[in-house]
């Protein structure tokens, strides 16, 4: 399943980097893609919300001044 979201407050290529890499090495996700210039992440995960909201937790603790927004 493929999941886009917004990033809002998203100010650094470096922190979406380290953010993309993180979310890639998760359980459950299949490949993961943060762009800095847009301010999305896409995902490809299995079919579960259990898997959204560990990567919307994962955000939060990494980056805690984001907003995330499923698009």
């Amino acid at each position: 399943m493929k999941k886009k979201f917004k990033l809002i407050g998203l100010d650094c290529a470096n922190c979406a980097a380290q953010l993309e890499n993180a979310i890639s090495k998760m359980e459950g996700i299949e490949s993961a893609s943060v762009s800095f210039m847009t301010g999305k992440l896409v995902i490809e995960c299995e079919d579960n919300d259990d898997i959204i909201m560990k990567v919307k937790k994962l955000i939060k603790k990494e980056e805690p001044d984001l907003k995330v927004e499923e698009v």
